[in-house]
């Protein structure tokens, strides 16, 4: 178990890592050491090729209840231009980074959403390739109530999953709206009453993929969106060649067809694929 500045914890269970928000007694509402801790436990897993699928979650009575605003403004003038500085050759600010890093991570992220996900915290989950709520977990697009505007990803997560005009709904009246209106709208993926135990059995399911294949459709998912006809086709195939008769495909084949657990090997770091 690793620890990120007491704010955030990552576990480990074979091949699936879990995130753990572990801010509970402030609702997991994101201070200054939140985001960097989210940050930081992103960049972690993203280096690590054993990791093959990721669940998202939040400690205590809800997911994540947004920014910290008492928080923010007792840290002082200096808080918020640390939040929006973006360091040079990073994509994110710091705010964005902590929804746009799952986004970035080569495997799935699977997100166990319960109690509330407002602002910040919906577009983490936003950042998730899978949300699973309980039917009754709270959702709301809320930085309009506060007089500022989503700017950690959502003009691209949000936009990818509702049509604008709903997001746009959404975002002008900051309205809350429950889980199974946003399984309606196309913002969860599924509702569970244990939405964290659906969301380790999905993350191990993935995990007893082939790993190169699982890289590659998040890779295709992520790109396609903002590529021609002719570019998505084109990555289809350069995506599709490594695997075709690779170790790991070779064995999936062979699994299915023996009808055994399938026993695959993690993808080389970038440090191994580097050496003569």
């Amino acid at each position: 178990m690793q620890n990120l500045a007491e704010r955030v914890i990552i576990e480990r269970k074979g091949a699936v890592a879990h995130v753990r928000l572990s801010r509970p007694e402030k609702r997991n509402g994101l201070d200054r050491p939140m985001f960097e801790a989210i940050r930081e436990a992103g960049r972690a897993l993203a280096t690590d090729t054993s990791v093959r699928s990721v669940v998202l979650s939040g400690d205590g009575p809800t997911f994540c209840a947004g920014l910290d605003f008492k928080a923010m403004m007792s840290a002082g003038p200096a808080a918020i231009p640390a939040l929006l500085a973006r360091p040079e050759g990073d994509e994110a600010n710091l705010a964005q980074s902590v929804a746009w890093v799952w986004r970035e991570l080569p495997v799935p992220v699977v997100c166990a959403i319960h109690g509330a996900a407002y602002g910040g915290g919906l577009q983490i989950a936003l950042g998730a390739d899978i949300r699973y709520a309980t039917p009754d977990a709270k959702l709301s697009v809320m930085e309009m109530r506060y007089g500022i505007i989503p700017d950690m990803g959502a003009s691209k997560t949000l936009l990818e999953l509702i049509p604008p005009d709903i997001a746009r709904e959404l975002t002008y009246t900051a309205r809350v709206f429950d889980a199974k209106e946003g399984l309606s709208l196309g913002l969860v993926t599924a509702l569970h009453d244990d939405p964290l135990a659906a969301a380790w059995q999905t993350a191990e399911a993935i995990a007893a993929q082939n790993p190169d294949a699982i890289r590659a459709a998040k890779r295709l998912y992520r790109e396609a969106p903002r590529l021609s006809s002719a570019e998505s086709l084109k990555l289809e195939s350069e995506l599709q060649i490594p695997l075709l008769g690779s170790a790991n495909q070779l064995e999936a084949v062979q699994a299915a067809m023996m009808k055994r657990p399938a026993q695959f090997q993690d993808p080389a770091s970038e440090s191994e694929k580097l050496e003569p």
